[in-house]
Formats: structure tokens, C-alpha cells, sequence
């Protein structure tokens, strides 16, 4: 009899020990489900509070007269810095590297650094009572290109800002600059440019996002605009227990200068750094 009962309290005791790593494991699962939602959703917000590394693979096809092609990986890491309970100041530097074959039958490829741009967004903390995420601050232009035809090598600077909204898995708004160039190869022509950012995105229940936007800038030196229309495909995974992004997307020019491309693609890796 006391055999008996000993064994049925070991059973009932490997029962609730079985039960209790369940539910622990059910639950560090629910945790890990709601960290890869939240993380998904800042990474659609450019002034989410979030370390993040993208580099972002860029191909452009249909140059000029050779029908050239323009390859440039920019490495461009968002760091947010707390000032304060309430406030955030997010940066985001993307210093290009660059690999261009001459437009031009016969000319010469040319390889090396680009422009650096940098942007400073000061943001609340908290999205307003009617759901809206907003930054504003400064942008800068330094001169780090290698070569004339890599950059335009001008030291600028211009207003920034953005605006945008999520619910439901969508995230929509618009990012703004306006760059002036006052200094630099003074044999350069100046920069004088708009660069108007809409988009809008959808993440998915499995952290897929399918993303639609515009990188238009207008040229008010030249009067002309460059329009690519930018559509893409992100998904966020897990590599060794760190969470990672790719994404791949694919443009069209609906306007641009002359000789400028026709299309191209985006394929880009982004290394998250949550807190």
C-alpha cells in the first residue's frame, strides 16, 4: 500500500514538474513572440529608440550612354540617445561606398567613398493622443567622397524632419530634408535639393513587412526631379540567437535626369541591437 502511494505522488509530482515547464515554456515563447513584434514594428520607425546597423546593397542599371551600372553598399547605423524622460535625439550617419562603371562606352570604373550624410532627429519619447510618432532636427552633407564622380564634395547642412503612424500592422508617414551646400571644392557646382521620403508599410503576424515608398529629391539648381518608386520585402529572423533583418526590394525610375537609370535593386542585411 505505501508502495502504491509513494509511487503516485512521484507520478503526480513528474506530472505538475512537466506542467509548470510548459507553461514556462509557453510563456518565455509568448515573450519571444511579443519581442520580435515589437522589434519588427521599430524597424519601421526611423526614430524608434533602437540600435541598429543596416547595410543596405543598392544596384543601378541603364546609365548614360554605356547603359552603365552603379553599385553602392551604404553602411548606415541608427543610434538613439536618451536626453532626457521625455525626449530622444536619434542619429543616423550613411557614409556610401561606391562602385561605378563609366556611363560613358570605353571610360574608366571608378571606386570609393561617397558623400556622408548625417541626420539628427530630436522625438518625444511618446507618440501624441492621436497616435503620432514625429522627429525633427538638422541634416549635414560632408565632403568624404574619394573622387569627383563619386560625390559632389560640398559641405552642407538643412532642416529634417518626419512624421508617421502605426496601427494594425501598417505603419505610414513621410520623411523630409532640405540640403544647402556652403562650403567645399568651390570648382563644384552647389547643392541646393529636397529629399522627400512617403511610405507606407505592412508587417505580417510572422514579421514579414511589405513596404512601398518614394526617394524623390528635386534639384532646384537644375529644376529636375529623380523618382525612384521603391517596393520591397523584409523578414526578421534569428541568427545565433541575435535578431536580424533582410530585406529585398526592387525600383523604378518614374523620373530622373538624363542619363540617369532606368532601375534597379535593393537587397539589405540590418543588425538589430535591442535593449
Amino acid at each position: 500500500m505505501k508502495t502504491t502511494r509513494t509511487r503516485n505522488l512521484l507520478i503526480a509530482a513528474l506530472a505538475f514538474t512537466l506542467a509548470l515547464i510548459n507553461t514556462i515554456l509557453a510563456q518565455d515563447a509568448a515573450d519571444d513572440k511579443a519581442a520580435a513584434a515589437e522589434l519588427a514594428k521599430k524597424l519601421s520607425n526611423p526614430v524608434a529608440s533602437l540600435i541598429s546597423v543596416p547595410i543596405q546593397n543598392n544596384w543601378d542599371f541603364g546609365i548614360g550612354d554605356a547603359n552603365a551600372m552603379r553599385y553602392t553598399a551604404n553602411i548606415q547605423p541608427v543610434i538613439p540617445i536618451s536626453l532626457s524622460e521625455d525626449w530622444n535625439l536619434i542619429t543616423r550617419t550613411i557614409l556610401p561606398i561606391v562602385y561605378a562603371e563609366s556611363p560613358v562606352k570605353g571610360g574608366p570604373s571608378k571606386f570609393g567613398l561617397g558623400d556622408t550624410v548625417q541626420s539628427f532627429w530630436f522625438s518625444p519619447k511618446a507618440p501624441t493622443s492621436g497616435g503620432w510618432i514625429w522627429g525633427a532636427g538638422a541634416v549635414a552633407m560632408w565632403p568624404t567622397s574619394t573622387d569627383d564622380a563619386l560625390g559632389v564634395g560640398k559641405v552642407g547642412a538643412g532642416p529634417t524632419a518626419l512624421a508617421l503612424k502605426q496601427q494594425n500592422g501598417w505603419t505610414y508617414g513621410a520623411l523630409v530634408n532640405h540640403l544647402w551646400s556652403y562650403a567645399g571644392q568651390e570648382n563644384n557646382p552647389d547643392v541646393n535639393a529636397t529629399f522627400i521620403q512617403p511610405f507606407v508599410s505592412f508587417t505580417t503576424k510572422k514579421f514579414t513587412t511589405y513596404g512601398l515608398n518614394t526617394e524623390s529629391t528635386y534639384d532646384w539648381s537644375n529644376s529636375q526631379w529623380t523618382v525612384p518608386l521603391n517596393v520591397s520585402v523584409s523578414q526578421l529572423v534569428k541568427i545565433g540567437g541575435k535578431p536580424v533583418q533582410f530585406q529585398l526590394g526592387a525600383r523604378y525610375y518614374a523620373e530622373k535626369p538624363d542619363g540617369g537609370p532606368d532601375w534597379g535593386l535593393r537587397f539589405t542585411v540590418t543588425f538589430l541591437f535591442p535593449k
